[in-house]
């Protein structure tokens, strides 16, 4: 059975299985669906980038306790020839490494989150300054829905 053969056979299976579950290169035909699909409220980026934030020093803190102890426990182990002591010490460094990948990704979703939210925020007000009158009036309705055609 050639390549093509099989992966027609396996695209048939899980068609007939459930056709919302494979998809390939396809998209719906139609128009969106009318709703949007971005909403951003301010007040839970902050929360959840606080929260963040947070972790991170949390992390930071408890996160880091055992390093010292178990380095040196590694260390005596290992000058003791127990084969323990090596094992213990692969441990503490992929611990590390663990740790620091994940403040790592704390702090990336705490500044990227901060950063949103002002990019947001700025924008929005960009968008409002363009859609009123040099008067500061805001444009009517119709004035607005030419900019869609």
């Amino acid at each position: 059975m050639s390549f093509d053969e099989e992966w027609a056979a396996l695209v048939a299976k899980a068609s007939a299985q459930d056709s919302n579950r494979m998809r390939l290169n396809n998209a719906d035909p139609g128009g969106g669906g009318g709703t949007s699909d971005l909403t951003v409220v301010q007040d839970e980026l902050g929360a959840i980038g606080h929260e963040a934030f947070e972790l991170f020093g949390r992390l930071r803190k408890d996160g880091d306790t055992a390093r010292e102890s178990s380095g040196t426990a590694a260390s005596v182990l290992r000058t003791n020839n127990f084969t323990l002591g090596g094992e213990l010490g692969t441990t503490v460094g992929m611990w590390e490494s663990q740790l620091k990948t994940l403040l790592q990704s704390c702090a990336h979703i705490s500044n990227h989150l901060d950063y949103s939210a002002n990019s947001y925020t700025k924008e929005d007000k960009r968008i409002e300054a363009q859609m009123r009158h040099r008067n500061g009036a805001a444009m009517a309705v119709s004035e607005i829905e030419k900019f869609y055609k």
